[in-house]
């Protein structure tokens, strides 16, 4: 029995046990670095909190600990402690502004390839559990197409891209998203790419943003994106990072965090959510320790 069927089993029999929904899991990405990915994962996290969501942030950006910083809070431990050291998933979960829990991702996540079942059982429970206390766990990538960026993506059934209308950030974005449908593990049928175009001047810059991208998608990948919104340049955002504080929580009334409101509210709107399929975090983690097309879902 190779190891993506051992993983499938142990998911199996987890769910025997328990029949709660799966979290909501939702990967933040962009094409570049620098355009305001973490702020926009943060910011959406606070203002889903306000939604009365029960939101975790998973740092998934390794060696770059944006979220910790932003948050201005320091993790005791990280998701490699719960692979490598024994910790539990409650134990590596630090708190935030607003009581908003977020993981460090550390290291120790390309290791998951090479388990033993007895430790791939550990994990698996763990993030089960992961499951149960939060409804939606957003998840902070890398910027760029690297091969660890690429998992995630692949792994991901909802997929928030961050660009910016530099030439070069709709370039890189166009980059990514080619270089994700064109993946041998990527199921297109599976997965809504939606669009959040940051840091313009006024909200019809970034129609006319996600009008270009969109464009371009469709017409070579036959994949059409789905457009979230707009958040503008503002001062007030860049004064609240410096304060390591989301600008969502510093002040609510601010150009940028009435755009993450919107957007937030968006992604509550039960169209939005009509062919959002909750698999949960198990079920991500299963795709990326298996590298396989046929996904766990978990029930």
């Amino acid at each position: 029995m190779d190891q993506a069927e051992q993983l499938r089993n142990i998911i199996k029999a987890k769910n025997q046990l328990s029949r709660k929904p799966a979290a909501r899991v939702i990967t933040v990405t962009s094409g570049k670095g620098g355009v305001g990915k973490s702020n926009t994962a943060i910011n959406l996290a606070v203002q889903l909190k306000k939604e009365g969501e029960r939101v975790i942030i998973l740092d998934a950006d390794f060696g770059l600990a944006n979220i910790e910083i932003m948050f201005g809070a320091v993790p005791k431990y990280n998701l490699g402690d719960l692979i490598s050291q024994g910790k539990t998933i409650r134990e590596v979960i630090t708190k935030g502004p607003n009581d908003i829990g977020f993981i460090s991702g550390g290291s120790g996540i390309s290791g998951l390839a090479n388990m033993d079942k007895d430790k791939l059982s550990y994990i698996i429970r763990n993030l089960a559990e992961l499951d149960m206390i939060a409804d939606v766990i957003i998840i902070d990538t890398g910027a760029g197409i690297s091969d660890m960026v690429m998992e995630f993506l692949v792994a991901s059934g909802e997929i928030l891209l961050v660009t910016t209308p530099e030439p070069t950030s709709i370039t890189d974005s166009y980059s990514l998203v080619k270089a994700l449908y064109t993946h041998p593990d990527f199921s297109a049928g599976e997965t809504k790419v939606k669009v959040i175009a940051n840091r313009v001047a006024k909200e019809e810059e970034g129609e006319v943003l996600y009008g270009k991208l969109n464009s371009v998608v469709t017409k070579y990948l036959n994949a059409p994106l789905t457009y979230l919104g707009a958040v503008p340049q503002d001062a007030q955002l860049s004064e609240a990072v410096m304060q390591q504080m989301p600008v969502s929580i510093r002040n609510p009334k601010a150009r940028s965090a009435v755009a993450y409101e919107r957007i937030a509210k968006r992604l509550m709107e039960k169209e939005e959510q009509k062919y959002i399929v909750k698999r949960g975090i198990t079920a991500f983690f299963s795709h990326i320790v298996s590298g396989k097309k046929d996904r766990v879902e978990v029930k």
